[in-house]
């Protein structure tokens, strides 16, 4: 995982470890947050929660990842990246452990704990995926985004068969998802204690960077992020709920659900394999922006084909998380300004994410139908392949008049 010799006789040996580190925390990043909509009715029941209570519950996490995310960069300049790195996982297995004692108040101190320890790992994976993996970016992000999306389908899965087998019920079956996080910090502090120093000075080295925050690039990465961001949320909140309207049993909505999670977890696989060739990225970002506006443009128009609609939305929300993922490497100069960049995409992404499926909801109330929040929703969308093509294209941030490896300035 972290950052060591370059000996090429230890380069096998450096890079499996990296990349096992990279896997065990990208399996911590969805699922403890994910496996909440299942029990929610028996959380709900058991705490007295109203329906506006409960759905603050399951918005929480991502109102912390919109707040904590700008955060992140300072936090890991000031720990060093690896340090940074697990002392977010410790603070998300304390959430998770919070978050499941019958203590009053703790279930949202907990949730508030796992929604910024996620917000700081979503951000710095992207940072050390670009220390570590610098040739291997799209491939190590596909990798890593499929498997948080396997454990997170997985976990959706298994949290009501659990919570009816136990005595301890919703506790039990979201504490048990302590222990992915103890697994990793047990695996990854022994590593920690070699390097973490060395980690640490290496990382006060590193050379100044222009903030993303100022450049036209930065902006149109973070854009990127949060449309994608829009796609995935509003057909996780809201696609079973159109398909019951029209006709489709609550079980056979639920497994279209399920196929949506299992194909994009292939589409994130596939997208880390091709997006490294060619000369940038703009054809497979607006094709996979292309895949998601004609997703909700036939969900609006022809909504009997709507299992060719889920698919096609499957493979392009699975490939547009491992672009705009991959992104935030590509488009800078080292790991400090890749954490940067990520920190503001992800919280203006995750801002969008949280109003996304709830301004879906009002178009709906507002129009008595489905038919003018997704063909606004397919709208943006197209502003999203568009945008692709700008944020694709072979440039990183530097500072005003810096040169980047083709000859063009980056601004």
């Amino acid at each position: 995982m972290f950052a060591g010799t370059r000996n090429p006789s230890q380069h096998t040996a450096r890079f499996g470890i990296a990349f096992i580190g990279v896997l065990l925390i990208a399996v911590n990043l969805r699922v403890s947050f994910v496996s909440v909509g299942p029990v929610l009715v028996n959380i709900s029941s058991d705490l007295g929660l109203s329906s506006a209570a409960a759905g603050f519950l399951t918005g929480l996490p991502l109102i912390a990842f919109a707040v904590f995310s700008p955060l992140a960069p300072g936090f890991a300049a000031r720990l060093g990246l690896d340090r940074a790195l697990w002392t977010s996982l410790l603070i998300l297995a304390s959430g998770i452990v919070l978050r499941s004692l019958p203590v009053p108040g703790f279930i949202w101190a907990g949730t508030v704990l796992i929604g910024v320890a996620i917000a700081f790992l979503n951000v710095l994976v992207p940072s050390l995926v670009k220390r570590d993996f610098p040739l291997r970016v799209s491939q190590v992000t596909g990798s890593y985004t499929a498997a948080q999306a396997a454990f997170a389908a997985v976990g959706a899965a298994v949290v009501v068969p659990v919570a009816q087998t136990s005595p301890a019920g919703w506790r039990l079956a979201l504490g048990a998802w302590v222990g992915l996080a103890l697994v990793a910090m047990a695996v990854l502090l022994p590593w920690l204690r070699r390097h973490g120093t060395s980690a640490v000075h290496a990382a006060k080295q590193e050379p100044a960077h222009r903030s993303p925050w100022g450049s036209a690039l930065g902006w149109q990465v973070t854009a990127f992020m949060g449309l994608q961001s829009i796609a995935f949320y509003v057909l996780m909140a809201w696609l079973p709920t159109i398909e019951q309207s029209r006709g489709i049993p609550a079980t056979t909505a639920g497994v279209h659900l399920s196929v949506f999670l299992l194909i994009s977890v292939f589409a994130s696989l596939g997208a880390g394999a091709v997006l490294h060739r060619g000369p940038d990225q703009r054809l497979v970002s607006f094709a996979s922006g292309a895949l998601v506006f004609v997703t909700f443009l036939g969900l609006a128009l022809a909504p009997d084909l709507i299992l060719l609609w889920v698919l096609l939305g499957a493979v392009g929300c699975g490939s547009l998380i491992v672009i705009a993922l991959s992104l935030f490497s590509l488009r800078t100069v080292n790991h400090p300004q890749a954490a940067s960049l990520s920190g503001m995409a992800q919280s203006v992404g995750y801002g969008l994410a949280a109003v996304g499926p709830v301004a879906f909801g009002a178009l709906r109330d507002a129009s008595g139908d489905w038919t003018l929040p997704l063909l606004g929703t397919a709208g943006a969308m197209a502003i999203l392949a568009l945008t692709g093509l700008f944020a694709g294209r072979d440039r990183v941030i530097r500072e005003p008049g810096g040169r980047h490896g083709n000859g063009q300035t980056a601004r």
